[in-house]
């Protein structure tokens, strides 16, 4: 089937393009860009896009989907429907399932489970050590084989030096991407909350920036020694956005990310003692948030992720400390984006590679653009979509977020998924 999308503001960072024309679409892939069809092109289906912009379907590099296992809610099936209602159409899915990815038959099991489902491509990351342990080395070249894109501890950094310094000199000999979460667990110390006056005020236990720079420094020097393509999950401080431009300046093959909820909370958020202001990273003080966002204007930090994390309510009804942490947030992934492109400054090129472009461009896979001949994912949106999040009426199974009744500009009208529309928003007639 061929499709023209007519008269769309079409931007894509990938190509540098930002301008209202045509994209069309032949048997599920981008045939062309531009105010004349392609030679030959004749289209079946025509939608007018006047008014509107067209984005590529972005990229989640952290995302967790129900499955396999009973800790988080939902399934593949629901989570992806979720992704999709936010323009999300490719998601890594990391390896802190139940059983853990770290064996071929999970990762084929994940792979299965999303190609059933049909709605977004569904990329498992594997696990760097066997159970997230950190103890024995995962078989690295299998799950590679299998189809993972990158290796990762999740939430369970290695805490063993040797054992690291061994798991990234192995995975580099496989050529494959490292995700690696910096936290000291000595330092962390089992707090919960950001070291500061509102965890004394509350008397919540700690967790001080040096858990995480402490850490991240030593990750650094591992990653040069070995010469490996490293990313650094869920930057949540200031100093850890200082140190990373400073290994850039020097050459290190290093890239990072932060999850969008740390560039709009901090830790004062926590103090109504609200669980679902309960993540890990912890909400940092104001200055870390600033810093995180210039980080990500100035280009040190690539992308921005959702750290989607599901839970049942029953998991956020605990004492805030007891509470599982985690955020649903495909849904508010590029809402939140867009709230800083119009309240904070940040330049909309900008934020769009954040979760097209550079995502892609991280993981060595061909989506994240508009190009042509590449596989049909991209959304259609309506930048003056006034709307107010009413958490039940999310499409996830998980209903934890701390946006509650925050208002957004950008409404997700339509996405397509290999040229096929997966989502179509129910206010539309």
């Amino acid at each position: 089937m061929r499709q023209a999308i007519i008269n769309g503001r079409v931007i894509d960072p990938a190509q540098n393009i930002d301008k209202i024309t045509n994209l069309y679409l032949s048997r599920g892939r981008i045939a062309g860009i531009g105010d004349q069809p392609p030679e030959g092109f004749s289209a079946d289906k025509e939608i007018d896009a006047t008014g509107k912009w067209i984005l590529p379907g972005l990229v989640d590099l952290q995302a967790r989907l129900g499955e396999p296992g009973s800790h988080y809610a939902g399934t593949i099936a629901s989570e992806t429907q979720a992704a999709v209602a936010g323009g999300i159409t490719s998601i890594c899915c990391p390896p802190d399932t139940s059983p853990v990815n770290d064996s071929q038959a999970v990762t084929e099991l994940l792979q299965r489970r999303a190609r059933q489902a049909a709605t977004a491509f569904v990329m498992p990351i594997g696990a760097l050590t066997q159970a997230l342990k950190g103890e024995r080395l995962s078989s690295i070249y299998a799950l590679k084989q299998a189809g993972c894109v990158a290796l990762s501890q999740a939430n369970h950094p290695i805490q063993n030096s040797l054992t690291l310094k061994n798991a990234l000199e192995y995975s580099a000999s496989h050529d494959i991407v490292v995700m690696l979460r910096s936290e000291n667990t000595q330092l962390k110390n089992q707090g919960v909350a950001h070291s500061g006056a509102v965890s004394t005020r509350l008397g919540l236990p700690e967790i001080p920036p040096s858990a995480e720079t402490t850490a991240l420094a030593r990750d650094l020097i591992l990653v040069e020694e070995a010469g490996i393509r490293a990313h650094f999950s869920q930057l949540s401080c200031a100093r850890s956005v200082e140190m990373m431009a400073e290994a850039k300046k020097r050459g290190l093959p290093v890239t990072c990310d932060v999850a969008v909820h740390q560039l709009h909370l901090s830790e004062m958020d926590v103090l109504g003692f609200n669980s679902l202001f309960h993540v890990s990273p912890p909400l940092r003080s104001m200055q870390d948030k600033q810093a995180l966002l210039n980080g990500l204007k100035t280009g040190v930090i690539d992308a921005v992720v959702s750290d989607h994390t599901p839970l049942n309510k029953d998991d956020k009804l605990l004492p805030f400390g007891e509470s599982m942490t985690g955020i649903s947030g495909l849904e508010t992934l590029l809402p939140l984006l867009l709230k800083l492109v119009n309240d904070y400054g940040l330049d909309l090129m900008t934020a769009v590679r954040s979760v097209t472009q550079n995502p892609a461009d991280i993981l060595g896979i061909q989506t994240g653009s508009l190009k042509d001949n590449q596989s049909a994912d991209f959304c259609i949106l309506d930048p003056h979509g006034y709307w107010t999040l009413d958490p039940e009426k999310m499409v996830s199974e998980g209903k934890n977020t701390p946006f509650k009744g925050w208002e957004f500009m950008g409404t997700v009208e339509q996405t397509f998924f290999q040229g096929r529309p997966v989502y179509r928003n129910s206010a539309l007639k």
